[in-house]
């Protein structure tokens, strides 16, 4: 992945899982606790405060209290979380401006190693 994306001056809506990206995956089931993942949350709280953040994860209704304190807790910021998402491929579809700009962009990271290029944004 190259270390840096570049994106357009538009306000942004960011998708992340949650296992494995955010947080140590299957962590709370391992462990018994959750670990955010290093640069995790430092990433977040670098986007900017106009960007949405979408958090999707598989973990069910029984850990949704649970998850939705540890991640309060931790100061994570995000706008809203779905539980009980399907394990399987995220599938993104949206349209391309007239311009030509791509309005999806999607980033497959290793799993519990939470390394994100740099954001540029063009003015």
């Amino acid at each position: 992945m190259g270390d840096t994306l570049v994106l357009s001056s538009l306000s942004k809506t960011w998708i992340f899982d949650l296992d494995g990206t955010i947080l140590k995956h299957n962590g709370y089931k391992i462990d018994l606790y959750d670990t955010l993942l290093p640069g995790a949350k430092e990433y977040l709280d670098s986007l900017p405060k106009e960007d949405f953040i979408l958090i999707l994860t598989s973990r069910n209704d029984e850990i949704k209290e649970y998850t939705i304190n540890f991640l309060n807790e931790n100061k994570i910021r995000y706008d809203e979380i779905i539980f009980n998402v399907p394990m399987g491929e995220r599938i993104i579809i949206n349209d391309r401006k007239p311009s030509g700009l791509e309005m999806a962009v999607a980033l497959n990271i290793d799993r519990d190693d939470f390394k994100l290029p740099e954001i540029k944004r063009e003015t």
